[in-house]
């Protein structure tokens, strides 16, 4: 396309950035691409992010000088995620949810595409300002929501694994202690997943007494990394927490599987200061 018609400009350069979330964007680029004087795209720019913060997805972010260009910035509404949130709820509060040992029914959630993506959004929107270098997760649930998180704050995802494999070379070994507190697992991460001193977001699909995501914070300290952020889709009542501070999407309030019953409310994250 020689010469862009300004609606297919916008559109197109809407695209770009949104499928490139915290990629700084010469306006060079934009300019060369649809033939057009840095002003109009200026123009184009301001229009996109005006439609941006008014629907609540976000911002774009405009860095000056000769190596400057534009970002996009994801973020999601309290409503939207209220939204999002209180549809999961309404679905976990299912009672055929319920398993054998007081345990909750999660894969078909894991497996909605939807849904996984704007957990992923919600969590890049809340921990989006720390300078994220690496999203780390325990195999193998917590994987989707690791993955749609870290596509939008553009970072790489690693994963710890409870069984050693060989083809993830030198690996570096925690003792871990399981929910129940009953057991004691290992956690192992490759040495050439994360480099030192990375900061790192850590995001799981359930905690209960929080030992997995206690053994991901001592895995991290043998490489000097510093979390910067947790966050679960679910957390399940505890008498004692072994991680202080975490951002939950819902809560489990009751688990009865005799009774065949379960309530599940609004996690804490609408708690923190930006949604509360």
């Amino acid at each position: 396309m020689d010469k862009w018609k300004r609606s297919a400009r916008l559109v197109d350069m809407t695209r770009q950035l949104l499928v490139q979330p915290y990629r700084l964007i010469p306006l060079t680029t934009f300019a060369e691409r649809y033939h057009a004087a840095k002003s109009s795209i200026s123009e184009d720019l301001d229009i996109i992010d005006e439609v941006l913060k008014a629907e609540g997805n976000g911002e774009l972010e405009t860095v000056a000088g000769a190596a400057g260009g534009v970002r996009y910035i994801p973020d999601i509404g309290r409503d939207q995620a209220l939204h999002v949130i209180q549809g999961l709820c309404e679905r976990l509060s299912n009672p055929e949810r319920i398993l054998p040992g007081g345990f909750l029914y999660l894969s078909d959630l894991l497996g909605d595409t939807t849904l996984v993506n704007e957990m992923g959004r919600i969590f890049a929107s809340v921990f989006g300002g720390k300078k994220i270098d690496a999203v780390l997760t325990v195999e193998t649930k917590g994987i989707p929501i690791a993955y749609a998180t870290a596509a939008y704050l553009r970072a790489p995802v690693v994963i710890a694994r409870y069984d050693y494999r060989v083809t993830e070379g030198s690996v570096v070994t925690v003792n871990t202690v399981s929910g129940s507190g009953k057991r004691m697992r290992q956690l192992s991460l490759s040495k050439r997943s994360l480099s030192e001193r990375s900061r790192v977001l850590i995001v799981d699909d359930f905690m209960k007494a929080g030992g997995t995501v206690r053994g991901m914070f001592d895995l991290l300290n043998e490489f000097n990394a510093e979390v910067v952020g947790v966050g679960v889709m679910l957390e399940a009542p505890a008498r004692e927490r072994l991680v202080d501070a975490y951002a939950s999407l819902v809560q489990v309030r009751e688990l009865d599987v005799k009774e065949r019953r379960v309530q599940v409310d609004l996690g804490n994250i609408f708690n923190r200061e930006r949604w509360a």
